[in-house]
């Protein structure tokens, strides 16, 4: 079993293809140890001079989701999975914008969420720092856009095109593929198709 680290944020679509790929592979017995983080887009496209996202109230539309997810995370992990995944889902498939505390509620209540928890949470500022930490972590090694793993010290960027399918048995052979790449060859530096599958 491979321990690794995967970078967030619920804007990205090739984030939440992996992610969802990740969920289903243990939501069917997977036997990875993953850990799931927060990984801001804005902080590093915020123009120059400007205040960090996380200490800029003007910025709060582009983190409320990102924040919720940490909180739900850290203080209600039995909903951590569920939660993820219907939010990436209603980003990307509903095209709920996720920008206010609202719509992140009205995602997250319907599957069991305590949301009034999530709400106080938020108000303490406590995910939104440990989004600042993450952020400053995983530039340590570089890392320069979701979703990224971090197996050991090394950091890899992926972008997957397709979301899972009803095989979760493909989904874990693809996460283990990936995973057994980044262990076990890190010479393979850059590996892009040129073109779009038909």
């Amino acid at each position: 079993m491979t321990a690794f680290e995967l970078s967030f944020d619920y804007r990205c679509p090739f984030a939440k293809n992996i992610h969802l790929h990740v969920i289903t592979a243990l939501r069917a017995g997977a036997d990875f140890d993953v850990t799931f983080v927060p990984w801001t887009l804005s902080q590093g496209h915020r123009p120059d001079g400007a205040p960090d996202v996380w200490d800029d109230p003007t910025r709060e539309p582009d983190l409320v989701a990102l924040a919720a997810g940490v909180s739900v995370r850290d203080q209600q992990p039995e909903h951590f999975l569920a939660a993820h995944e219907a939010l990436f889902r209603a980003r990307h498939e509903r095209h709920v914008r996720l920008a206010t505390f609202d719509e992140v509620a009205s995602v997250l209540q319907p599957i069991g969420v305590d949301v009034a928890n999530v709400r106080a949470d938020l108000e303490s500022r406590r995910p939104y720092r440990e989004i600042q930490a993450s952020y400053e972590r995983f530039a340590t090694v570089e890392a320069f856009g979701v979703p990224t793993f971090v197996v050991g010290s090394d950091a890899t960027f992926v972008r997957y095109m397709d979301p899972p399918t009803a095989d979760a048995d493909a989904s874990i052979r693809l996460i283990g593929s990936l995973l057994e790449l980044m262990a076990h060859q890190p010479q393979l530096n850059e590996f892009k198709h040129t073109r779009l599958p038909a």
